[in-house]
């Protein structure tokens, strides 16, 4: 699995931190993991929590990534942005029972975090606890299991839902002001790694076509 992780200004300097709890659980599990910024406090490529939502559309719906982790500073901000967007379905997680819950229930592709709340002594060690929660089952097997299968049921039906209600990703890139996009695919790797496993090839065209 492809996973991708996104940071907002206002917590960027802890961008580090976060990457290399991520890496720490989920590449011994089989996955690869994606920085995309933003990388630290002198980041020039500044992303909002509304453009780490566009950003996370653009990956998840190109199949450029499998998994978002993003966050700001109380995770509700980047939550709400990336559910706006088509095919992505993004829980607010705070610690390995929100995760775990998320994982076996909503097996959604996308958490957000509170990185300004509870971030203290010790925040590498809840990170890698939450990203072991998330990574190391089969998302969906349902908590408790004898109501897996409704719970199922329910994500299908959710999906089906958001389907009806969500434009496609491409036309909602046509659409949305064309300078918060370019700001959201600005960072210095973004090119390096979007362009090298995305497998849309309409939103691949689109997008080269704003960052040349």
């Amino acid at each position: 699995m492809k996973i991708a992780l996104i940071n907002e200004n206002s917590q960027c300097a802890k961008n580090e931190i976060i990457f290399n709890s991520l890496k720490t659980v989920a590449e011994p599990l089989g996955h690869q993991v994606f920085n995309y910024g933003m990388y630290s406090a002198e980041d020039p490529n500044s992303l909002t929590y509304v453009q780490n939502g566009i950003l996370a559309g653009i990956l998840l719906n190109s199949g450029a990534a499998d998994f978002i982790v993003t966050g700001c500073g109380t995770g509700m901000g980047a939550m709400l942005a990336s559910n706006a967007m088509p095919g992505v379905f993004c829980g607010l997680v705070a610690d390995p029972t929100d995760a775990f819950l998320f994982s076996q229930i909503n097996a959604g592709n996308a958490i957000s975090m509170p990185y300004a709340k509870g971030f203290g002594w010790a925040a590498e060690l809840n990170l890698q606890d939450v990203y072991r929660k998330l990574f190391e089952l089969e998302p969906g097997l349902g908590y408790p299991k004898e109501r897996a299968a409704i719970m199922a049921k329910n994500r299908g039906i959710l999906k089906d839902v958001k389907a009806k209600s969500c434009k496609d990703m491409l036309t909602v890139l046509k659409e949305i002001d064309q300078e918060l996009l370019k700001g959201a695919v600005a960072g210095p790797k973004f090119k390096e790694y979007f362009f090298a496993n995305a497998k849309d090839d309409g939103i691949a065209t689109y997008i080269k076509s704003i960052v040349g």
